[in-house]
């Protein structure tokens, strides 16, 4: 798919090197100063075209920070972006993706879903040091180290009185890495949790193609 790019970065790839992007922006980009990338053409949106179209045409190692919100759980192919994000960020940059939780019941109303997230989710595609149970490993190369894993409660409005219950049960399942294992395996159908925050860094291994 072609790229449109309405500032000329792609045409002078330099201009890249320590800029921050959004994928899947819409029409509400959260960091004023990131590049917004998605896939429909909105006001925010400076590189319009599909997420993995426009991560081929940036330069390796010249990100800084990547950021999505409520955008990777529409991707049947996570391990591409995952990847292609790895390859655009510098050497100790950050990914920061939120998506919903698996047990969000609003998960399965929306048709265009395809892939779900847990806890251990992005422990499959970097170094884990938070979580007591480990994952296996399915490729070869390892570029990120999990640095933090958030889970968020809420309900939506007008659902004020489970809103603050949920935020409570947050504070609690959040306090430590214990019981948030514990929250996943023995409670998410209980309490459903509404989104998950990832934060990750770029190991400084060098990024090989394959």
């Amino acid at each position: 798919m072609n790229v449109i790019d309405k500032k000329g970065y792609i045409a002078d790839p330099k201009r890249f090197q320590g800029k921050s992007l959004e994928l899947g922006c819409g029409d509400r980009k959260r960091h004023t100063n990131a590049l917004g990338v998605d896939i429909r053409d909105f006001p925010g949106v400076d590189l319009v075209g599909d997420a993995e179209s426009v991560l081929k045409a940036i330069p390796t190692g010249s990100i800084s920070s990547v950021y999505t919100y409520h955008f990777l759980e529409h991707l049947t192919d996570l391990k591409t972006i995952v990847t292609a994000v790895a390859r655009v960020l510098s050497a100790g940059g950050h990914f920061f993706a939120v998506v919903p939780h698996f047990s969000n019941p609003y998960f399965f109303s929306d048709p265009t879903h395809r892939t779900f997230f847990g806890l251990y989710t992005f422990s499959y595609f970097a170094n884990d040091r938070i979580f007591k149970r480990k994952v296996p490993r399915y490729q070869k190369d390892t570029y990120f180290t999990l640095d933090h894993v958030r889970l968020t409660f809420k309900s939506p409005p007008p659902f004020y009185g489970r809103y603050i219950f949920k935020k409570t049960a947050g504070l609690v399942f959040n306090s430590s890495v214990y019981l948030k294992e514990w929250y996943e395996e023995n409670a998410c159908r209980i309490i459903p949790c509404y989104e998950i925050a990832y934060e990750l860094t770029r190991n400084h291994s060098p990024f090989i193609c394959r």
